[in-house]
């Protein structure tokens, strides 16, 4: 009988920030680009490149203003083909220590938030979509004219 292999908290970690976006964000749907993946992402806009069930645990995220921080950490680079450049970050977590799930958690977070379209960042935060009240304002002023 084959031992079974036993889930790394690193995998478990990736099943979580999955369903955790799923869950959150608005508009967040499952992406499967290529083999080994099983992304995030808002109106077919990926936020979040996440290692598949099986593979090597990691993780990718557009991080604007976090991601000195989060090239700092052991496994951690720019992601390749100049994503880098866009404030991407590339982590695995095969061989490094797991940062606190709270950090992925909220790096999940930015990430969303630099890629959602703004009806959505306005649902997530619980307002009116900022183009409405954009829109209505004009008319007011439209009216006094």
């Amino acid at each position: 009988m084959a031992a079974s292999k036993r889930t790394s908290p690193a995998d478990k970690a990736i099943v979580h920030l999955r369903e955790l976006g799923l869950r959150r964000y608005p508009g967040a749907h499952t992406k499967r680009p290529w083999p080994g993946h099983l992304d995030l992402a808002v109106n077919d806009k990926t936020f979040a490149y996440l290692s598949a069930p099986g593979d090597p645990p990691s993780l990718s995220l557009k991080l604007p203003q976090s991601h000195p921080l989060a090239l700092s950490l052991p496994g951690a680079e720019p992601t390749p083909y100049g994503l880098g450049k866009s404030g991407w970050v590339s982590m695995s977590f095969d061989k490094v220590p797991l940062p606190p799930i709270a950090q992925l958690e909220a790096w999940l977070d930015e990430s969303y938030r630099a890629q959602a379209p703004k009806k959505f960042l306005a649902q997530l935060d619980g307002a009116a979509a900022p183009r409405k009240q954009a829109s209505a304002r004009k008319k007011k002023t439209a009216k006094r004219r």
